[in-house]
């Protein structure tokens, strides 16, 4: 019994989709055999390609914008610096302060300054502690001197080293807010607590000093950075998280916690002369290479036009791209599922977008958000579908209930302590008030079985979906291998002149095999 064909007498078709194979998979091998980018996935050193973008208004004269660098340090090499700033002059300044500094004679209006960095993730130690900073001499005028010095004392009194001191200290700051000490000195120096922390562990002659870290986190755009407290207990030195950073402040940073020291030395990040309102914002991308020994010769050979590389554009738009490229995956498995297998999903690429959701989430975070809105969502719509609105007031009216729900769910987590309800914000609004709003036209049609059928559907892709696009290996080939994309079209091409049976519709002969 025949239970599937392809049409064979399209040779155009098939010429095009040889074509489109040969293209992806000699694409792929040449940049795997000419420069090295492994195949197989883990067979590599990680390297971050971290960018910082500096704007300010200039005023019109002259221009001098000084920011740190990060340095050597343990579990971080720096391999490589680059910088884009046109009509600038550039100079990378070494020594006891690392820095970036550009100058420019005159310069007026919105400006943009971009600094790059390769960053390697290795065992090396960096070789030297810095040596602890001078402590000055501080005071305060009351009533906040009688405040430090309680604090200080209680502090003091439950710790036995100056790390210990330190942890008191930052605790007490952050379980104690309702003390009236505690709160005297949050209030007046709201802004500056950090600074403040620092006075009061050179008061107790603690050498300390507040240094910024970044946390890197794959595929995250313009990110700031964190300040840390480093504290010196003779020549050695530890890095503490702050209270309101994350929920366990006090604690030592884990030893596995990806995270960039960007400036190390109490030093100021970014310093303007010649211009206001400076800001600066982070970019990073994580990526793998094969070998620490061809590294630099591949990270300057990325402008070669057969190595066609994401890896050439900005690091801003290479994390929005770690991300587009697995799109075509998704959309292949959608493809395998509803032509060859025959799932029925509510909306043709609505689980990919779920998909993408889901990645953001995880999966069953992401499972239960979405549940939980589209179930309170049919039952709202079932409302308005009452009050005879036209098409495109009932998609806006669904759309702020959507966002209404989530922004209920999501304070509602936060009071109950549950921090992975937070993440239903991920979910696209647009498409869960179009999904809601198809189910809900669904079961006035069809009744409720076709929107379990379709909506459980949709569920199982965007799982299957999930998997395939979060999977490491996936994930490695699409960013690194621009080829994949035109074998996953190929593929694409296949699947869609099938004209066949679906795998789902066989049952209807199975009398026919008895």
């Amino acid at each position: 019994m025949n239970i599937g064909s392809f049409s064979f007498t399209r040779a155009p078709f098939f010429l095009l989709v040889g074509f489109l194979l040969v293209i992806g998979i000699v694409l792929t091998l040449h940049r795997h055999w000419m420069y090295e980018v492994p195949l197989v996935y883990g067979e590599t050193q990680t390297i971050w390609s971290v960018e910082a973008k500096v704007e300010f208004n200039a005023h019109g004269g002259p221009v001098k914008v000084s920011m740190a660098r990060p340095s050597a340090q343990d579990g971080f090499t720096v391999l490589k610096e680059a910088g884009a700033s046109p009509g600038y002059g550039l100079n990378f300044m070494d020594g006891n302060e690392p820095r970036a500094e550009w100058t420019v004679r005159g310069a007026k209006g919105k400006q943009e300054l971009f600094y790059r960095a390769e960053i390697l993730v290795s065992q090396m130690q960096s070789g030297a502690d810095l040596p602890p900073p001078a402590i000055d001499p501080v005071s305060w005028p009351e009533p906040y001197a009688s405040a430090v010095n309680e604090v200080l004392a209680g502090a003091y009194a439950t710790s036995a080293d100056n790390y210990s001191l330190t942890r008191e200290l930052l605790k007490r700051f952050q379980e104690d807010e309702t003390a009236q000490h505690i709160e005297l000195l949050r209030t007046h120096y709201a802004d500056q607590l950090p600074e403040l922390w620092v006075e009061m562990l050179h008061k107790a002659r603690v050498p300390a000093s507040v240094v910024y870290g970044l946390n890197l986190q794959d595929g995250r755009r313009r990110q700031n950075l964190m300040p840390l407290l480093r504290v010196w207990n003779g020549n050695d030195s530890q890095i503490f998280e702050l209270p309101g950073e994350k929920s366990n402040a006090s604690v030592l940073l884990a030893a596995d916690t990806p995270l960039l020291l960007w400036e190390q030395r109490g030093a100021p990040v970014l310093d303007v002369t010649g211009g206001t309102d400076s800001s600066i914002r982070f970019s990073m991308l994580k990526r793998e290479e094969s070998t620490y020994a061809n590294i630099a010769e591949n990270l300057s050979s990325q402008h070669d036009f057969l190595n066609f590389s994401i890896h050439s554009l900005p690091v801003e738009e290479q994390a929005m791209f770690k991300t587009i490229l697995l799109i075509p995956i998704g959309a292949l498995i959608v493809c395998i599922l509803r032509i060859i297998i025959g799932i029925r999903t509510s909306g043709t690429f609505m689980p990919v977008l779920i998909a993408l959701a889901f990645i953001q989430t995880s999966l069953v975070t992401g499972l239960v958000g979405f549940l939980l809105v589209v179930a309170t969502g049919l039952f709202i719509r079932g409302y308005l579908s009452r009050l005879n609105l036209l098409l495109v007031a009932r998609i806006t009216a669904v759309i702020i209930t959507v966002i209404a729900i989530i922004s209920i769910f999501s304070v509602l987590s936060y009071k109950l302590g549950l921090t992975e309800g937070l993440k239903i914000t991920f979910f696209p609004m647009i498409i869960l008030s179009w999904t809601i709003e198809r189910m809900s036209i669904l079961w006035e049609e069809e009744g409720g079985r076709e929107v379990m059928v379709q909506g459980g559907g949709s569920l199982l892709t965007a799982v299957l979906a999930y998997w395939a696009m979060s999977d490491p290996w996936v994930r490695h080939l699409t960013f690194n291998f621009i080829g994949i994309q035109f074998i996953v079209l190929a593929l694409v091409l296949l699947i869609g002149s099938y004209t066949g049976y679906r795998l789902l519709e066989l049952k209807r002969f199975k009398a026919f095999g008895s």
